[in-house]
Formats: structure tokens, sequence, C-alpha cells
């Protein structure tokens, strides 16, 4: 085990008042269990309606560019 990370370990159980053993013991079965059920996800993300504008043309960057700038 590295040095720093075995530092860490004593220090933080001596911070609790637990042997080494509990607090790797639980460190452990967190870990597991977090890569057994991943908490879930959701993405929320808002949307706008887009509307095609009259002499506007998508494939043109260029002019894309051009029309934005002049916002």
């Amino acid at each position: 085990m590295p040095p720093d990370l075995l530092r860490a370990l004593k220090e933080r159980a001596a911070r609790e008042g637990r042997s080494m053993q509990d607090l790797v013991n639980d460190l452990l079965r967190d870990g597991l269990a977090r890569l057994q059920d991943p908490a879930p996800y959701a993405l929320e993300t808002e949307a706008w309606e887009a509307v095609t504008q009259p002499g506007v043309d998508l494939l043109d960057r260029d002019k894309l560019f051009d029309l934005m700038d002049g916002r």
C-alpha cells in the first residue's frame, strides 16, 4: 500500500476512533456497492423551438456565422 494512502487511513481511523480493519472493510464495502448499483442519473435539458428563417441556408456555414454576428 502506498505510504500516503496508509497515512491517510491511519489518520481517519484515529479521528473516527475506529480500527484500521473496520475502516478499510467499510470503505471497501462502500466502493463495491457503488460499482454494483450506480446511482441513477437523469439529464435534464431545456429546449427551444427552432424556426427556419427565410433566406437562411443551414448548409452555408459562412453565411450562418455572418447572420449570427448580426444578432
